[in-house]
């Protein structure tokens, strides 16, 4: 693996002339390395603690046990089903966070008084930790779903809000003056610049609300649903599963990082210059 790394740092040119195919080989040499050190520590860490007479009935979390269960959960049709309600939850989380973080954050960051006045509430409401939320949630809403709803709605709106916020304070103010001296109004000003500049940090914001969302998800899904992937993490530790238990959070991990890798893509999709990596 060396020899790879010290190979790619020899013939891989750093300027923007390298080609997609060396860059795309360069980033997947160093991720392949960066997995096969994850797994050595998580190997080294686990046969150190859990090979002791104390810790015994943990062996389930070493690495192979772990394999063997993730294995076993790709054909396990109640995972994913799981799946699929964490997936819908989260979406739908989401998408009530973007409908209304969306206008918000384009009128705090076109308005500049409406910002001074919302500063304050924003910064602070947002410093609430998300399963603080749980209690009152139980006590709002009928049912754990929609509770479920409200807790990532919640937690992730926040990005959404500032990052929109930013992207508009972040437009050129020389094409408002040009557009305002042609006659433009604030509403085609906001649909015709603001918001197609705009759209990498909307898309950021997303990406940000998906990493947040994802967090909150298990949490929020030991509320007293009978589904998701928080529900089948909370059935595998009360029926000491510890290889099922480890290799739940492993496809949680997976899963998280195939939705942030789409949600990459579709940046990069847009002709638009970016400031993320």
């Amino acid at each position: 693996m060396l020899f790879l790394i010290k190979y790619f740092d020899t013939h891989l040119n750093e300027s923007e002339s390298v080609s997609v195919e060396k860059g795309l080989a360069y980033r997947i040499c160093y991720g392949f390395l960066g997995t096969v050190i994850f797994i050595f520590l998580w190997t080294l860490i686990g046969y150190l603690i859990f090979t002791k007479p104390e810790y015994k009935q943990f062996s389930g979390l070493l690495p192979l046990p772990t394999i063997k269960a993730f294995y076993s959960l790709i054909f396990d049709n109640d995972f994913w089903s799981s799946v699929y309600a964490s997936l819908r939850r989260v979406t739908v989380g989401i998408s009530i966070a973007f409908v209304m973080g969306l206008p918000l954050g384009l009128l705090i960051g076109f308005y500049k008084k409406l910002e001074l006045i919302t500063y304050t509430p924003v910064q602070f409401v947002r410093m609430i930790s998300p399963v603080s939320w749980m209690p009152v949630a139980l006590l709002v809403f009928r049912s754990f779903e929609s509770a479920i709803y409200f807790l990532i709605a919640i937690s992730t709106v926040w990005p959404i809000i500032l990052n929109t916020t930013h992207g508009v304070s972040r437009v050129n103010p020389q094409w408002i003056n040009m557009a305002r001296n042609q006659g433009a109004k604030n509403y085609q000003l906001l649909l015709k610049i603001i918001v197609p500049s705009s759209v990498p940090y909307i898309l950021t914001s997303l990406r940000l609300a998906l990493g947040v969302a994802w967090i909150v998800l298990v949490p929020a899904e030991f509320l007293g649903v009978s589904s998701g992937l928080g529900y089948i993490i909370n059935d595998a530790r009360d029926t000491m599963e510890y290889d099922r238990l480890m290799a739940i959070i492993i496809a949680i991990g997976i899963v998280g990082f195939i939705l942030d890798g789409s949600i990459q893509l579709i940046q990069k999709s847009f002709p638009f210059k970016r400031t993320w990596n």
